[in-house]
């Protein structure tokens, strides 16, 4: 099968190019029991964008036009239909990551501006807080220097004589009679171009194409306290093509988890485990930062460690974004680590007792008090449940219960 011209549609349905009738109804219904609104609130745009896709790639017209031209034939072909425009804009206006946006016109004498190529850069935490240099490779379309990027010999290029340039032709179909239907399809002749070239005169080395792939490679540099969704843009790098101004490669940074730390705006969270001795008795530990140095965090004695509790260290967050000398707080959460049940002896235990505060008077216990056990109870059994069941599932619902025959208790 011969390259299409954007795949960003099938892309939204997970499936190839080559994807059968079949194959793309199996898809959207997958993805649409996923990102149904009423079963995924949270889903936001995600199901107008299958459903979009959908309803392209399984209409034969639409998707004609949509491989050979992509966004361009779906937009002078009719594709989008009424009141489709806002799905349009966000997913081919580069609302989406990787997705290709922002036509507009430069203030360049009126000429026409290129789409914007957004990309994700996926960085770590560490990259954030110590700055980064990095290269990344990518493909773009180039002017072929053969033609100057006019797709062959001077005045070669001719306008359409069928499509009078416009790239389309109005065809009518009558449908019943008395009734006709007029549509708006790709010209053959000059493959939606506008424009013919006869063979003779093409370019040699695009085939009339006018520009060529090439291989960009780009040196970003992540600065010190850049944030998620950030984005480092590089004006002009995008495709060329003839009378139109490139459009700018923008990298949008995806900041990956830290197994450790947690990031919030200038500040970072960390966890610290320690044993109840510690707690009671202080403590000190070394902590590994996130650019490798050890910072020895000391508790003194007698001052106690309240489990959840949080301490902070001033100046040891994040590293503000251009005012790198500037760092926001580092933040410390303890939990505390109880000792398992036998971990000491009656005889010890009353002596840790008398060292510990006193404890409150003891309360009157009254003479009918009816004493029971109290058990260990694992939260993850999963059969406490089964267990409040049997609560309402007596013989209440049963004829001659309390409530009369078939009747339930509600459930609260």
């Amino acid at each position: 099968m011969a390259s299409v011209a954007d795949t960003k549609l099938y892309d939204i349905l997970g499936v190839s190019p080559s994807a059968s009738e079949n194959e793309l109804k199996k898809a959207y219904r997958k993805l649409a029991k996923e990102y149904h609104p009423d079963k995924n609130p949270n889903a936001g745009d995600k199901f107008k964008e299958i459903s979009f896709a959908y309803e392209v790639l399984t209409n034969p017209e639409k998707k004609e036009l949509y491989d050979r031209y992509g966004e361009q034939g779906l937009r002078e072909g009719g594709g989008g239909g009424a009141g489709m425009e806002d799905i349009f804009s966000h997913i081919f206006g580069g609302g989406l990551f990787g997705f290709m946006g922002g036509q507009g016109r430069s203030q360049n004498g009126g000429r026409r501006r290129g789409e914007d190529m957004v990309h994700p850069l996926k960085v770590s935490l560490e990259d954030l807080y110590n700055g980064k240099t990095t290269k990344l490779q990518l493909s773009k379309n180039v002017l072929c220097s053969a033609c100057n990027g006019q797709g062959g010999k001077t005045g070669a290029v001719q306008k359409c004589n069928v499509c009078r340039g416009r790239g389309v032709r109005i065809m009518i179909r009558q449908l019943a009679p008395g009734m006709v239907q007029q549509m708006q399809t790709v010209c053959t002749d000059c493959n939606g171009e506008g424009e013919v070239i006869s063979d003779r005169d093409r370019c040699k080395v695009c085939e009339g194409k006018k520009v060529l792939k090439q291989m960009k490679v780009l040196e970003v540099h992540v600065d010190k306290g850049m944030r998620h969704g950030q984005k480092i843009t590089f004006s002009g790098e995008s495709d060329q093509s003839p009378n139109t101004d490139p459009g700018d490669i923008v990298l949008v940074l995806q900041e990956r988890e830290h197994e450790m730390f947690r990031r919030d705006g200038n500040d970072l969270y960390v966890t610290q485990t320690i044993e109840l001795v510690e707690a009671l008795c202080g403590f000190q530990f070394c902590l590994t930062h996130l650019d490798g140095r050890q910072l020895l965090i000391k508790y003194p004695p007698g001052k106690v460690i309240q489990p959840g509790c949080m301490r902070v260290v001033r100046g040891e967050g994040m590293p503000q974004y251009r005012n790198p000398f500037e760092k926001g707080d580092l933040f410390i959460k303890f939990d505390v680590q109880f000792p398992q049940n036998s971990w000491i002896s009656p005889e010890r235990l009353r002596e840790l007792e008398e060292l510990l505060p006193a404890r409150e008077e003891t309360p009157v216990i009254s003479d009918d008090a009816e004493e029971v056990e109290l058990e260990d109870f694992d939260m993850t059994d999963g059969s406490w449940g089964s267990h409040r069941r049997e609560v309402y599932n007596d013989s209440s619902d049963e004829e001659g219960g309390p409530h009369g025959p078939g009747v339930q208790c509600a459930h609260q």
